[in-house]
């Protein structure tokens, strides 16, 4: 990250501001910045603005149990400098304190001009992830306060709903971290569905759209928390004949959704991506997702923003969504080779390690990667490799010793998330990088390869229970040497590293 927490340091007069009726992600994330601060001995101040105080009580609870003390403030006297989390000054639902300078901490998309001191991470889940790596990067350990701990653990949780919309390996990196007292998360998720809110859930429930041929259903809810859409989606999957459902509001700046499924042929998490392209983002994990349209490029896209124009365009997208998509099961599929051209790995450096290296052998280990959690169960033969864009796929040693050499060159890792392994049993967290080597593609035997026109999910021989989509202009590759080894490989890796074979 560019910016750091104590780049603040050299300011003498702090003010930490989250946007007007704060959440509990704004509240853990200013928790947390004013907790670093303040150690540092820097004067600094937590405030939001806005007509309301704090009332919602899973908040209240926060409050009074973990000693946020966040001010309610009208007023604000010019500080030597203003750092919004959570949000971005200039932002409507912000309150406009001057300040000297100005800096932002956030996770959402860019909606305005940025300050010079900025950290926005918008592929993360919540704000609460920005503060916990930014505080990482210091050398400071979130578990030296369970509160902090606690705090960033349920500012995370509340907004990727339960962690259902968790995308990035940072997110689930402090899910799984944090040393919260679960006490207090009991106590919080416990206290977070009002009256109002239980109404608002059966209300959404009594006016479903169930589409029996394709399985999924669809709700529409009036405004509530995010949670709520959550837990409507929970209840709507137990109907029989759904296999898959969102349920969605609308918002004064978009459409919140959220996404269930119960089937390995839709990634709840995949399912959202394409509901949101091009108009919003969306996430999460297998079963559990979510997202976020932005309310002006729908009504660009041509949408009227009323319930019954939004229900048909959902609808839609729905329908495109199942009736687009081809799958592949590796194990049951026969390839038309005349489909199909050879290629050959180009000659580059690429990493690898080998499984029983950091773990033993029949040990189940999650290798955590910026595409997502792959399960692996360790044996003498697995190798792990880290491809050209730092994207990581497990091989069998005699698959490897046939495409690849292994080099004395030292490995640098190309991409963003450094990749860890998380032992299933023990919990243990370990770092790939120190385990890898650089090796050199060789070719091997080759692939049979034909480009993708469609949407593809290819439920590979090594990974049965998850598909791998591909897209149009990524590639389906069968190897030469084992026509059951079906994958897909991402069209500008395929271009980077493969070449047509001329014999």
């Amino acid at each position: 990250m560019s910016l750091k927490l104590s780049d603040f340091c050299r300011y003498q007069k702090v003010v930490i501001q989250c946007h007007d009726n704060p959440d509990a992600d704004a509240l853990a994330s200013g928790f947390a910045l004013r907790w670093f601060l303040a150690k540092k001995g820097v004067d600094v101040r937590f405030v939001y603005g806005g007509a309301n105080p704090i009332t919602k009580s899973n908040l209240v609870l926060m409050d009074e149990n973990l000693g946020i003390g966040c001010e309610h403030v009208t007023d604000l006297p010019k500080p030597d400098l203003l750092i919004t989390v959570d949000c971005q000054y200039g932002e409507s639902n912000v309150t406009a304190f001057a300040a000297e300078e100005i800096a932002v901490i956030d996770h959402h998309q860019v909606s305005t001009e940025l300050p010079v001191m900025s950290e926005v991470r918008s592929n993360y889940g919540s704000c609460s992830t920005v503060l916990y790596e930014m505080l990482r990067a210091e050398g400071v350990d979130i578990n030296e306060d369970k509160n902090i701990a606690t705090a960033l653990y349920y500012g995370l949780m509340t907004d990727t709903g339960d962690f259902s919309e968790i995308s990035h390996p940072s997110d689930r990196d402090l899910r799984d971290i944090a040393q919260f007292n679960k006490a207090y998360i009991t106590l919080f998720r416990n206290s977070n569905l009002s009256i109002d809110e239980l109404r608002i859930a059966g209300e959404a429930l009594k006016n479903t759209i169930v589409d029996e041929a394709r399985c999924y259903g669809i709700a529409h809810a009036g405004p509530c928390d995010s949670n709520i859409l959550g837990i409507i989606s929970d209840m709507f999957l137990e109907v029989e004949g759904v296999n898959s459902c969102v349920v969605y509001n609308l918002l004064p700046s978009g459409i919140k959704f959220s996404v269930r499924s119960c089937v390995r042929e839709v990634k709840a998490c995949e399912l959202a991506a394409f509901l949101a392209e091009g108009l919003g983002g969306g996430g999460g994990h297998l079963v559990k997702a979510g997202g976020f349209l932005k309310k002006d490029l729908v009504v660009k896209a041509g949408v009227r923003y009323d319930k019954d124009d939004v229900v048909r365009f959902i609808t839609a997208r729905m329908n495109e969504y199942f009736d687009t998509s081809e799958i592949v099961y590796a194990r049951e599929y026969q390839a038309d080779l005349s489909e199909f051209a050879r290629f050959r790995k180009k000659t580059f450096h690429v990493g690898f390690a080998r499984a029983v290296d950091f773990a033993g052998p029949h040990k189940s280990v999650t290798i955590r990667t910026l595409e997502g959690d792959v399960d692996v169960t360790v044996s003498e033969d697995l190798y792990i490799i880290l491809n050209v864009n730092g994207e990581i796929y497990p091989i069998r040693q005699a698959k490897f010793e046939r495409s690849y050499r292994v080099s004395d060159e030292p490995y640098v890792y190309p991409g963003e998330y450094a990749p860890n392994v998380i032992d299933n049993v023990t919990g243990e967290r370990i770092p790939l990088l120190p385990y890898a080597k650089s090796c050199i593609s060789t070719g091997g035997d080759g692939i049979y390869a034909k480009e993708i026109t469609g949407r593809l999910k290819v439920f590979t021989s090594w990974d049965p229970d998850k598909y791998y989509l591909g897209k149009p202009g990524d590639y389906l590759a069968v190897r030469v040497d084992d026509t059951a080894d079906v994958y897909v490989i991402e069209g500008g890796i395929f271009a980077k590293t493969y070449e047509k074979c001329e014999d």
